[in-house]
């Protein structure tokens, strides 16, 4: 029987039915646990990490139906896009297996004949994690899949939203032969969980995906022990169509980026920026995409479109257009101030405001639901100040003909991320990460392995043969 324990108010729940390994026990048990084995774990082959991140990986794709099963009726998100993130997650944790046998070190040059410099890598030590809502599994292998690789016991904040698909990943893990205390998954509440992990003085390090406000707490609470932080914040981001582009493409991109999970993904498309020439046929072209949009429910096959997580996106939506219309914004379709084809439960029609005021919500503020807005510019450097004029900085999109134009655009976009005439940012071989308010620290890539990662240099005097002289 494994012990829960509620992470926020540390009341004990309901005992569990599952291996030691995967049990879900207080923060302070699990933190404890986790470095009883930190040693051990460190000291294990790569190849043995690697070995367990291979077959964890099998296990979730053999499985894959019954956990997509799982976190569409607990999400919401359609039975594809379910399939997709799991599928997703197993791969990164495939690719951080290899990447588990690549930890090297280098031997640098020195000042003297006599002297040494070995640099060597070192995992970091316990580590933790909060993982968001909206990509629960995806997000989740992000961060186990290179503290593990590299070495590092993980505790993990799973989302209460979402926290049943997660747990049979966690029991892939198991059954893979992830060793016992090695990872904790801990479903909690609010801050109160995430700020004891960020002040815990026995944690080295945190990652979390979370709010701009989330974040900035986590350092707050980290700075006490300079605890190492790696952080995906909000983001709010550009779709910029410039002269030229294929309106049609173009329109369909900007769609799905924008209603995908219902707009509750950091890289969803916010604002939609186009160049005056080709606003309005752009416009008409998108607004015909999104009155067709079918909602249903996620576990029908065909069905693309699903509920909101909860209530409060509604409400954030509302609040978002209201302001727009309020401030001069046309609405296109969605739905109306008079309540219109409104919403049903947590189904929400998605949302497109045409001509928004740079001031209005949407415009300035992540709306994390689906609604996008629009506005056109009359100039490059227009365009530019648009899209870099807010403290969101993870991800934007370029439409258009001209490479080279897009690519010198792209240069002056300050986001981590762009992508060109392509609507999806992420990539696993490249990191994955924000400027200005949208984060610090990367994931994916060899650089989500490096952040678990430390230096230590080792300079040694070594004894030295009479070097060769020159003839005479």
């Amino acid at each position: 029987m494994g012990y829960r324990q509620d992470l926020d108010t540390g009341e004990s729940c309901v005992a569990m039915d599952r291996q030691p390994r995967t049990a879900r026990c207080s923060r302070r048990r699990a933190v404890g646990h986790a470095e009883g084995v930190a040693g051990a774990f460190a000291a294990m082959a790569p190849e043995g990490r690697a070995a367990i991140l291979e077959r964890a990986s099998t296990l979730i794709i053999a499985r894959v139906e019954e956990i997509a099963l799982m976190l569409t009726r607990e999400q919401g998100k359609p039975l594809a896009d379910s399939r997709k993130e799991i599928l997703f997650g197993a791969e990164v944790l495939r690719y951080y297996a290899g990447e588990a046998t690549r930890i090297h070190g280098s031997l640098r040059p020195a000042s003297s004949p006599h002297v040494k410099n070995v640099v060597a890598y070192h995992p970091i030590g316990v580590t933790a994690a909060i993982v968001p809502w909206n990509y629960p599994v995806d997000l989740y292998c992000w961060k186990i899949g290179p503290a593990l690789a590299a070495g590092c016991p993980m505790v993990v904040k799973s989302p209460h939203e979402t926290p049943l698909a997660i747990a049979m990943l966690v029991d892939c893990l198991a059954e893979a032969g992830l060793p016992a205390s090695v990872l904790a998954d801990l479903p909690g509440l609010g801050p109160v969980a995430g700020a004891a992990l960020a002040r815990h003085p026995r944690v080295r390090l945190i990652s979390a995906t979370a709010s701009i406000a989330a974040g900035q707490d986590i350092m707050r609470n980290a700075a006490g022990n300079m605890k190492r932080v790696s952080l995906e914040l909000g983001g709010h981001a550009p779709f910029i169509v410039t002269a030229g582009a294929d309106v049609e493409e173009a329109a369909r991109a900007a769609h799905r980026r924008a209603f995908s999970n219902m707009g509750q993904i950091c890289i969803t498309v916010n604002r939609i920026l186009v160049d005056r020439t080709i606003h309005a046929p752009f416009v008409e072209a998108l607004r015909e995409m999104t009155q067709a949009t079918v909602l249903g429910d996620g576990a029908q096959p065909g069905v693309a479109y699903g509920p909101v997580l909860n209530r409060s996106v509604i409400d954030r939506v509302e609040r978002h257009k209201l302001d727009a219309l309020a401030k001069g914004a046309s609405l296109l379709c969605g739905v109306g101030p008079d309540g219109g084809a409104g919403p049903t439960g947590l189904f929400y029609r998605p949302t497109l405001v045409d001509n928004a005021p740079l001031d209005s919500l949407p415009m300035r503020e992540e709306t994390y639901g689906p609604m996008a807005a629009i506005a056109a510019y009359e100039s490059e450097s227009q365009m530019l100040e648009m899209a870099n004029g807010l403290e969101f900085g993870l991800a934007a999109y370029l439409y258009g003909p001209d490479l080279e134009r897009l690519w010198a655009i792209a240069d002056r976009l300050e986001f981590g991320a762009i992508g060109v005439n392509v609507n999806d940012t992420s990539e696993l071989q490249a990191p994955f990460g924000g400027w200005k308010m949208s984060g610090i620290g990367r994931e994916l890539g060899r650089e989500g392995l490096e952040t678990y990662l430390q230096p230590k240099h080792l300079k040694m005097r070594v004894r030295r043969l009479a070097a060769p002289e020159f003839p005479a």
